[in-house]
């Protein structure tokens, strides 16, 4: 019998793991995750950014995780050795009429508490000398990391810990017996005392077999990425970024330079056909039907109807994807830019077509779960897994070593 299992072995499930056994350093703790290894999907997908949090809402669960996570990965990543570098980051107004918005950017970061500067466009030049703008912010605090590194020093510690760690091992029925529950896999049964479902793309699936309302349904979107020729690599220095249309819920193609000295392009946002679909022609009918008889995707739709059809042109089109990064850079030419790998963002959407737009976890019998977190979840993943293990009732048989202001 175990004390605590986590189903989901990406970068939310294994700093839940952690901070669980910094709590309860007696438990039994064990992690299943269905792939042949750890952050495969979202984390081991993303864009590898230690993100500020100037884009969140003031007092939001994301503006708070995400500026005290920023701090606490990079303590991380120092205490444990792991390339990282804090290069900030630069976003950009393009044009005059983005200037308003650029403002209220500034505003909310410094809102959020976060070290920020309002710079001309030729202050922009001396940090991005390629950039072409009217002004810019500088976001001093804003980072590169390889995030698959992390998890696998999060598990470590699991393990050193005691915990047990599952690979190849898919959750595919959960059962109460009342003060416990039986969690039914490709590998066998396994009893715990209490559930934590940290698993992402498919966490509506998993609380519904737990007899859950998880409140909304993951719908997939692909963002899909060019990477620059290591000869034009020279173009980016860190990390640029356009002004974000506040009524649209993605941030826009952007520059970003990563850990190991690459500069990837992107991303988009296009709806996937298929829940872990990383190629345009990857299509699973059951993922495809359950979002086409979503009453709430086609309310998202029909409002974001004209930036939707763009994302859709950037995907068919290169020439369309490289004209939105010339905004940006201009001196970037299509010949410049090669395909890489996308990644999927399981977005959890309301049935009135309304995007949860802050972490979603949801209380059930003996269970927590995590039915949305998206960006920046992997920069603030330490904080998330303390805060996820303050939302569990207290374990009389265990004894703690720390609690959780």
């Amino acid at each position: 019998m175990y004390d605590f299992a986590i189903i989901g072995g990406g970068i939310v499930g294994l700093s839940t793991g952690m901070a669980l056994c910094q709590r309860y350093p007696q438990a039994r703790i064990l992690v299943l995750e269905k792939e042949s290894q750890w952050a495969f999907h979202q984390t081991g997908n993303n864009s590898g950014v230690i993100h500020s949090g100037i884009y969140y809402k003031p007092g939001s669960f994301k503006a708070k995780f995400s500026r005290d996570g920023c701090r606490s990965m990079v303590e991380f990543c120092q205490e444990h050795g792991i390339a990282h570098e804090v290069c900030g980051k630069v976003i950009v107004a393009t044009d005059e009429s983005e200037l308003p918005r650029l403002e209220n950017l500034y505003k909310r970061g410094l809102e959020n508490g976060i070290e920020v500067k309002r710079i001309s466009g030729e202050e922009v030049k001396e940090i991005e000398p390629h950039v072409s703008s009217v002004g810019g912010i500088h976001v001093l605090s804003t980072g590169i990391v390889n995030y698959k590194q992390v998890c696998l020093k999060y598990a470590e510690l699991i393990q050193n810990q005691g915990g047990e760690l599952r690979l190849n091992t898919k959750v595919e029925k959960i059962v109460s017996k009342g003060d416990y529950q039986v969690l039914e896999t490709n590998n066998g049964s396994f009893e715990t005392r209490f559930l934590i479902n940290c698993a992402g793309l498919y966490s509506d699936r998993v609380a519904k077999m737990g007899k859950v309302d998880p409140k909304a349904k993951i719908v997939p979107f692909r963002g899909e990425y060019y990477e620059l020729t290591p000869e034009k690599r020279y173009l980016v220095k860190g990390l640029i970024y356009p002004v974000p249309n506040p009524e649209f819920p993605f941030l826009g193609v952007h520059f970003t330079r990563m850990i190991d000295g690459s500069v990837h392009a992107g991303p988009n946002a296009v709806l996937s056909l298929k829940r872990e679909g990383y190629r345009k022609t990857d299509f699973n009918l059951g993922d495809f039907a359950e979002v086409m008889t979503y009453p709430g995707f086609w309310k998202l739709a029909a409002k974001h109807a004209d930036e939707g059809i763009k994302e859709i042109i950037r995907s068919f089109s290169k020439a369309a994807f490289t004209r939105s990064l010339q905004k940006l850079i201009p001196e970037v030419q299509a010949e410049d830019l090669v395909p890489t790998h996308a990644g999927v963002r399981a977005q959890a959407l309301m049935n009135d077509g309304k995007l949860v737009d802050d972490f979603l976890i949801i209380h059930g019998q003996n269970s927590v779960h995590v039915c949305n977190a998206p960006s920046p979840a992997a920069t603030s993943s330490i904080e998330i897994g303390k805060a996820i293990v303050k939302e569990i009732p207290e374990q009389p048989h265990l004894s703690t070593i720390r609690t959780y202001a």
